[in-house]
């Protein structure tokens, strides 16, 4: 519960951070797992929605709700179940030149899965390199550190701003 708190108020923060308006972007991605998951899962795929305010120039900060989901596999005749997350983060997004952009989500992650997990603390940092003014390309890696270990993806995605 006091992670959830936490989340709400960095979404609450960035948010506030200026009155300007800001820049709704919609993206996808597709991901390798990663650490605890790479024995288990397949492959994963994500969806985020955020809202990022301009805090100075090169700067951006907003909410950021995403939704995770590891595709289960085989090991040893054994199926593992799908898992899902419902990560809630504050988004943070430096223009490191015209074209690159560097940036980190922080929040927490709700696990959705039917069988689950509760869910846990919820990292991502990304590099991105703008196509154009409304689409960039991302790699990033996502990760939630749950009971027991930690589920990850190394990711390739597209964004859009609207």
């Amino acid at each position: 519960m006091k992670k959830l708190l936490l989340v709400i108020a960095m979404v609450a923060v960035g948010l506030t951070a200026n009155a300007q308006e800001g820049k709704f972007n919609l993206g996808a991605s597709i991901g390798l797992p990663a650490a605890d998951a790479d024995t288990g899962y397949d492959f994963a795929i994500g969806l985020e929605a955020n809202y990022l305010f301009s805090v100075s120039d090169n700067f951006q900060l907003g909410p950021s709700v995403s939704y995770s989901h590891y595709f289960g596999g085989d090991i040893a005749g054994f199926d593992i179940e799908d898992a899902s997350f419902l990560p809630i983060a504050a988004a943070a997004r430096f223009n490191a030149s015209e074209k690159f952009i560097v940036g980190l989500d922080l929040g927490y992650a709700v696990g959705i899965s039917p069988d689950a997990n509760d869910g846990g603390f919820h990292y991502r940092p990304l590099v991105g390199y703008s196509v154009s003014d409304n689409t960039s390309i991302q790699a990033s890696y996502s990760g939630v550190s749950v009971e027991g270990g930690t589920m990850a993806n190394f990711g390739l995605g597209v964004v859009f701003g609207l």
